[in-house]
């Protein structure tokens, strides 16, 4: 069994700053500005969280469907980086186009985000199938641990780049032209770091040539139909994705309402949410490391339900917190055990999968972290909506049955959470990563009697 060839610094250094560049998307349009921006200015209300949670489930279940297919084809065809490159793409120029999402203007605002959204999360589908190709199995945990760190550095750059241009704005009467502005400015730093990955970075995986009278979506349902029929080889890998699953949905609601709780229940303004995100990133730079050395010594199981334990503990105080100041404190804490979770979710992903095989894993993942995405967002912004109008019904001022909505609402996080924690106890690492070696050697066998052939 051979090793997996190596990568250069170059080309690590190439994968890192995609993660610093992306991070930008994050930090501005799902934490610290737009969505925050669309629930208070472009709808208003309870109805704007409501269809900010429609939105993400649109995109996400476009995700869902899409990520499998094109995973398997991107590894059939060697062309991760030419799918990232398109999604990146569509990430960027529509991530600008939020600039024109002027009050009132719903319509616009939630076509642009949702496809904005799919970029992002599409594109993430290709990045994240590339750590196999960079990093062996030894070193995955760490490579994958500092990405997610330097990641979270862009975040906070990002942040530190646009608030000064929106807190020396604040009070003037034209403050959201430079709220919408740093939309721009956040598509902008997403395409400069995202171009080393294409210009740098050597996609390792060959092109296999169609077999005659087939195209790529007839290869790629077919393999997924193969790796369907031999479930019973990737069980551990299953019932990982199926824990993932549920526990991404409290992750993923936690992310993109942070800002509509922080403005709701606290009454916090634009800068004061870009601070508390600066926060939430900074702690997710030392979450991320730290979680990846852990990996390293403790396997990836363990580290993980470490990660969601401390998670779960972070939203039921944040479900009793009334303190503005503590909310920074529950933020700081929960960007350390986020960063956990979803570092080390990746990295298992890549040791539980063959070699050859990680673009259609990583599609797997991302349908099942979409299947997810779009339900938990869609059940919080339902919760907090009707639970809305049901307290306002009973006698609440209408800010008063707003907040006891989210708070409602903030329990759904987690239940999701420990459901999923439950499901992942039943997860075996040990058979997991077993089974990915075994296929790589029937593979390998495969191989060489065609050869001989």
């Amino acid at each position: 069994m051979t090793t997996p060839p190596m990568s250069t610094r170059r080309e690590r250094l190439a994968w890192y700053l995609y993660d610093f560049g992306n991070s930008a998307y994050a930090s501005v349009v799902l934490l610290a500005v737009f969505s925050a921006y669309f629930q208070k200015q472009v709808v208003g209300g309870a109805e704007g969280t409501r269809l900010w949670g429609i939105a993400i489930l649109i995109a996400m279940l476009v995700v869902a469907v899409t990520a499998p297919i094109l995973g398997t084809i991107a590894d059939f065809s060697g062309s991760k980086k030419k799918f990232l490159f398109a999604y990146t793409a569509l990430a960027c120029v529509f991530t600008a186009g939020l600039f024109f999402a002027t009050q009132g203007q719903i319509a616009l605002a939630m076509l642009f985000f949702i496809l904005a959204e799919i970029g992002y999360r599409s594109a993430q589908v290709f990045y994240d199938a590339l750590l196999p190709e960079i990093a062996a199995p030894a070193e995955m945990g760490r490579v994958a641990g500092l990405g997610w760190a330097i990641g979270s550095a862009g975040g906070i750059v990002i942040l530190l780049l646009v608030l000064p241009m929106i807190l020396l704005t604040s009070n003037l009467p034209n403050a959201d032209f430079f709220i919408r502005l740093s939309l721009v400015v956040t598509a902008l730093f997403f395409a400069a770091f995202s171009l080393p990955v294409f210009v740098w970075l050597q996609e390792r995986a060959q092109p296999q040539k169609l077999p005659p009278g087939k195209n790529y979506l007839h290869v790629a349902f077919e393999r997924i139909g193969k790796t369907f029929r031999t479930a019973g080889g990737f069980g551990e890998f299953l019932k990982f994705m199926l824990a993932y699953l549920v526990f991404n949905d409290g992750v993923i609601m936690a992310l993109d309402f942070a800002a509509i709780i922080g403005a709701v229940l606290y009454g916090m303004k634009q800068t004061e949410l870009i601070i508390f995100v600066i926060i939430v990133q900074a702690t997710n730079v030392a979450g991320a490391y730290l979680f990846g050395v852990l990996v390293d010594r403790i396997g990836g199981k363990n580290s993980l339900i470490l990660a969601l334990v401390m998670m779960i503990a972070i939203v039921l105080g944040l479900w009793l917190n009334q303190s503005p100041t503590m909310f920074y404190v529950i933020g700081a804490l929960a960007g350390f055990a986020m960063a956990g979770i979803q570092s080390v979710s990746r990295t298992m992903v890549a040791l539980f999968a063959p070699r050859g095989a990680s673009g259609e894993f990583y599609g797997f993942f991302a349908m099942a972290g979409r299947t997810s995405s779009f339900i938990g967002p869609g059940v919080y912004g339902f919760l907090a909506a009707e639970a809305a109008l049901y307290f306002q019904a009973q006698g609440q001022d209408l800010i008063l049955a707003e907040q006891s909505g989210q708070r409602v609402a903030i329990l759904s996080i987690a239940a999701f959470l420990f459901a999923g924690l439950l499901l992942l106890l039943w997860v075996s690492e040990t058979k997991a990563r077993a089974m990915a070696e075994k296929m790589n050697d029937d593979r390998a066998a495969d191989a060489a009697i065609v050869a001989g052939h």
